[in-house]
């Protein structure tokens, strides 16, 4: 099998920070290109429990030039690395984008940020291992 585009989600802590240094090394390895997501997590389910002081689209909107802003200064001086940011529902994107941009593999980490790791990235990592189209290596930040 060829890993000649490689994929890596990331919310922007340190342990994304991590798992963006293994990734390039392995992309290196293989000659591979190096794909970076963050996914805006839609505000559509939650519509019906609060009233925004502003439109969700609007605050959707602003969140994804944030991290687009964000995106720039988290990738530093990784060059010729491809990034973009989604919104929706964080795994289902993730495993989406890997299908529409004929993604080899998927690296990505077993935690995202303290506290919400459980919560967020274990929940985010077993639905992109269970129905992404393609080999997906999870790392462990911590070891």
């Amino acid at each position: 099998m060829e890993f000649k585009k490689i994929l890596v989600p990331v919310d922007f802590s340190e342990n994304s920070q991590k798992i963006l240094g293994s990734a390039c090394d392995i992309a290196e390895k293989f000659g591979a290109k190096l794909s970076v997501v963050f996914v805006v997590q839609s505000f559509d389910d939650y519509s019906g429990f609060f009233v925004p002081h502003m439109p969700v689209a609007q605050f959707e909107e602003e969140m994804v030039q944030g991290a687009e802003k964000k995106m720039e200064t988290f990738l530093g001086g990784c060059a010729g690395v491809e990034s973009k940011v989604l919104v929706g529902d964080v795994g289902e994107e993730v495993v989406r984008h890997a299908q529409d941009a004929g993604i080899d593999m998927i690296i990505m980490g077993t935690h995202g940020y303290k506290g919400l790791e459980k919560v967020m990235f274990g929940s985010v990592a077993e639905k992109v291992v269970k129905s992404a189209p393609c080999p997906v290596l999870t790392i462990n930040p911590y070891k």
